[in-house]
């Protein structure tokens, strides 16, 4: 094993790793216009073959790896990572890995009034959820299938009662679409202690149609919030959150505001994203990966797979969001199903 350090790896911004993301699935029960456009990813679409995706005891070994180069956080993501079979198996293993402080994962919900406790039992710290209106026909819209809201809010109460609080509300605002229920989703989740974050519209991947008259800035959304449920800026939790927060003025919580597109965060950004293939991606918007998995099942051993994680994250330059408007929008980016948000 690669002895353990304090050294922190930098990229060639002088950006610490501290963050991994790993998505353990590409598939989802959802078809969201943003990410998995339903005209794209039909009945018919091939997914990956499942000896494609890294095994649980593969995605441990890269995620001691990485703890071991500096990364305290870990977050799952997919597509959606409650479809993966025996997943608080996964969750138990990364909740035991020396210097691993935060343990986190995104889903949409809707399967998490079965899972909820068991994943609290395997370690999980934090829980984010998707929800992107309390209109039903606007929910149904968004999710791409039709599927009710109700049944993500029982998949919320079940998040509570097994003792995941606050929880994080996530939602990608759309100029047309859902703009218009904003100050519905921050009223109703304060009121339930939960910490409501909306998500500028971004152009993850190549399939989602995005387009920049689509994005509702975060100036355009604080003031409509604000407008109704008065606020002020809040200090960041730790170096390099990419969610501004702010502090509702009554003391009753916060929400915040990720803006890629207009107040782009690259120079502080400390994530490292495993694909379900086992690429190591270092931006979210990037057009390729480093493969792990290759070497991995070719016999690597921890020193040499450390070695191509370092190597890896040291050559990193990404800041895509800063220089989006001088590129013109990349024809090839990893789609967001692939790495998660």
């Amino acid at each position: 094993m690669p002895a353990q350090t304090d050294a922190t790896t930098l990229d060639r911004f002088e950006r610490p790793m501290r963050d991994l993301r790993i998505s353990v699935t590409d598939r989802c029960n959802f078809r969201c216009p943003y990410c998995m456009p339903a005209e794209i990813y039909g009945d018919r679409y091939e997914f990956m073959p499942r000896p494609d995706l890294l095994t649980y005891e593969e995605i441990e070994r890269i995620a001691r790896i990485t703890a071991e180069l500096g990364v305290k956080k870990i977050r799952i993501t997919g597509g959606e990572p409650l479809l993966r079979t025996e997943l608080p198996s996964l969750i138990a293993k990364l909740a035991d890995i020396d210097g691993i402080e935060d343990l986190a994962l995104t889903t949409n919900g809707y399967l998490l009034p079965e899972l909820a406790v068991s994943l609290r039992k395997a370690g999980l710290q934090r829980l984010t959820v998707s929800v992107d209106a309390l209109d039903p026909e606007v929910f149904k819209k968004m999710n791409g299938r039709n599927y009710p809201v109700e049944k993500v809010m029982a998949g919320i109460e079940a998040a509570e009662a097994a003792g995941f609080s606050p929880l994080k509300i996530n939602c990608m605002v759309q100029r047309g679409v859902n703009d218009h229920c904003l100050v519905e989703l921050a009223r109703y989740f304060k009121e339930r202690g939960h910490i409501m974050r909306f998500i500028e519209y971004m152009d993850v991947g190549t399939l989602n149609g995005w387009h920049a008259d689509d994005v509702v800035s975060a100036k355009e959304i604080h003031a409509a919030i604000d407008a109704e449920m008065p606020l002020e800026p809040a200090d960041p939790n730790y170096a390099g959150e990419v969610s501004r927060r702010y502090k509702y003025k009554d003391g009753s919580g916060e929400i915040g505001l990720i803006a890629s597109v207009s107040q782009p965060f690259c120079g502080g950004c400390t994530r490292a994203r495993l694909s379900t293939d086992g690429q190591l991606i270092t931006c979210l918007f990037a057009d390729t990966g480093r493969d792990l998995r290759g070497p991995m099942r070719s016999g690597a051993d921890d020193e040499e797979l450390s070695q191509i994680v370092q190597g890896t994250w040291a050559m990193r330059e990404d800041r895509y969001s800063e220089e989006r408007a001088g590129l013109g929008g990349r024809s090839s980016k990893i789609e967001m199903y692939q790495i998660g948000g």
